[in-house]
């Protein structure tokens, strides 16, 4: 039940995703068995090459969805797959080349194309326009992107083009990644209340780590603790939006159609100085900052006593197991955004959705191989072919609900129910997993079955949907749409590259300000200095001539 959802919210996931949606309006109503007939025809079959990402536990060759789409489409694929290890320099290097196959269909959360991809590829004619083929061949995609303009708005570039096809997941709980989970049970043990304001969490912080809320006599407990692994360090987007809005992915914000930096701000200057009172005394784990998943889900399973208190993430998964009857998972529940001085914000990314490509035809396929290649992806914004692609066969991987079984979403009907899997069994490859998702807006997530029982790994989905509604519509009124935008062709390289260090700088910033390796009141003008040197005005310059146009 658990890995139907999480697939797209870990890098170290290795699950199978949600399905889909219907193309056009989100309905809710279970799809077609996945036998629908092929498409008659006498014709020998097109063989289309792709590469591909092949996660664990999918062999494409031999999977069942694969096979399903060669008989219904009268295809026979060539996979080149690679594993999500080194993807990305194997795609880049299969079109260096010159030696790339008919077409790419890769999995976003472990790679797709960029936006900077998707032009340059598409004006050198090596990825082919789909305008065209989508008008001609793909009604429910046409569909979709009348029912969603920010689907089309991800899909197509400055030219007016269309050169590939995003991953259109709006995850709920993922587009309000930066959560952070408290230990109740020792919360209710030292007599406190869930805090509310950055200094009552510094109060509860110290009480979990002077008054031994596990009971063990000793002085063991880690108050606050994370991981760089969990897309980024969460914890000082957390604490830091109690002082000015922090985005978390390139530290853009928005005032007044005027598109600034948070990181140079005196307000930013306070979340810092406050972050650094945290780990001057003693209240942050001292490899919150540098530690893997690894290291960090050992403090959450401490095996000799319960050690943490609080832990920043998506979800508490990311540093306890959920299973049934583990004894850690019930104790760690959403804090609320802190209010701060100056806000209490919530870091939100605008759906989950990330801008690119993760499907495009290349200018080495044929016309007979474009046009099944569009149809195939036309069926995967269906509900049945999306379920199949992206979740594997009905019967094995999911089932149509009962009657008295509650979807997620509010005041919405289940449509689909998910098949638990047995520990241990073989992997099943119905499905394509993370490389089958093509639709799925939230009100077709929000059509899956999930158990009531919040603290079962069957109601884990409902748990995280939950808490994400304390942080929904904490976000600043104006949002920089950095997963919408579209910068000029002409500045793409410039501004990729402004990007990576003027992020990478910021970030090595806040490290050494929280941990003292350099003084937030000696050293502040020089970084602040520092960040002019990296042209930050001229980065700033080139992403509001981005969103000007994106809005005009």
């Amino acid at each position: 039940m658990v890995t139907i959802f999480l697939a797209a919210c870990s890098k170290k996931e290795d699950t199978t995703p949600a399905a889909s949606t219907a193309a056009s309006s989100g309905a809710t109503e279970a799809p077609a068995a996945e036998t629908t007939a092929p498409e008659a025809t006498n014709a020998a079959p097109v063989d289309i090459k792709v590469f591909a990402v092949q996660e664990t536990g999918t062999e494409l060759n031999t999977n069942a969805f694969t096979k399903l789409l060669e008989e219904k489409f009268n295809a026979k694929f060539k996979f080149e797959t690679v594993p999500g290890d080194g993807a990305k320099e194997k795609r880049q290097i299969s079109l260096a080349s010159g030696d790339y196959p008919e077409a790419y269909i890769l999995t976003a959360y472990i790679d797709q194309f960029t936006q900077a991809d998707v032009v340059k590829y598409g004006k050198q004619g090596v990825f082919l326009p789909l305008n065209d083929l989508i008008a001609q061949y793909a009604p429910n995609i046409t569909a979709a992107m009348e029912a969603h303009p920010d689907l089309k708005a991800y899909n197509t570039s400055p030219d007016g083009n269309i050169y590939g096809l995003v991953s259109y997941t709006q995850c709920f709980h993922c587009s309000y990644a930066n959560k952070m989970w408290l230990n109740t049970t020792w919360l209710d043990k030292l007599k406190l209340t869930m805090p509310t304001t950055t200094e009552e969490f510094k109060t509860v912080l110290k009480a979990f780590k002077n008054n031994d809320p596990n009971g063990n006599g000793k002085k063991d407990e880690v108050p606050l603790s994370g991981s760089k692994e969990d897309f980024g360090v969460r914890l000082i987007p957390f604490l830091m939006n109690g002082f000015i809005y922090d985005d978390d992915r390139n530290y853009l914000n928005l005032v007044n159609g005027k598109v600034d930096t948070a990181a140079n701000k005196p307000e930013w200057k306070e979340g810092l100085a406050y972050i650094k009172s945290l780990y001057d005394e003693g209240l942050i784990d001292l490899g919150a900052f540098t530690q893997n998943a690894e290291a960090f889900k050992k403090i959450g399973e401490n095996g000799n006593a319960q050690i943490l208190g609080a832990g920043a993430g998506m979800h508490p998964a990311i540093f306890v197991n959920i299973d049934d009857g583990n004894k850690y998972s019930k104790d760690y529940n959403a804090v609320p955004p802190l209010t701060g001085p100056h806000a209490s914000f919530a870091t939100h990314d605008g759906g989950g959705v990330t801008p690119g490509a993760k499907f495009v035809i290349t200018n080495k396929a044929s016309k007979e191989a474009q046009i099944a290649l569009i149809k195939m992806v036309d069926y995967m914004y269906t509900p049945e072919g999306q379920t199949n692609s992206s979740s594997g066969k009905e019967g094995v991987i999911w089932r149509k609900p009962t009657a008295d079984e509650k979807a997620l979403g509010k005041d919405v009907a289940a449509a689909f129910a998910p098949i638990p899997q047995v520990d241990g069994a073989a992997p099943h490859n119905t499905g394509w997993s993370g490389m089958g998702h093509f639709y799925q807006p939230k009100e077709y997530r929000d059509s899956w079955v999930a158990s009531t029982e919040i603290y079962k790994s069957s109601g884990y989905e409902r748990r995280l949907y939950d808490a994400t509604l304390l942080y929904q519509g904490h976000e600043p009124k104006e949002l920089f749409p950095l997963w919408a935008v579209w910068v000029d062709p002409a500045d793409a390289d410039e501004s990729t590259m402004l990007q990576t260090n003027i992020k990478n700088y910021i970030e090595q910033g806040e490290l050494q300000f929280i941990t003292g390796n350099k003084d937030l009141n000696k050293d502040w003008d020089a970084y602040v200095k520092g960040l002019d040197n990296l042209k930050l005005s001229r980065y700033l310059e080139i992403m509001q001539k981005a969103y000007d146009a994106t809005a005009k």
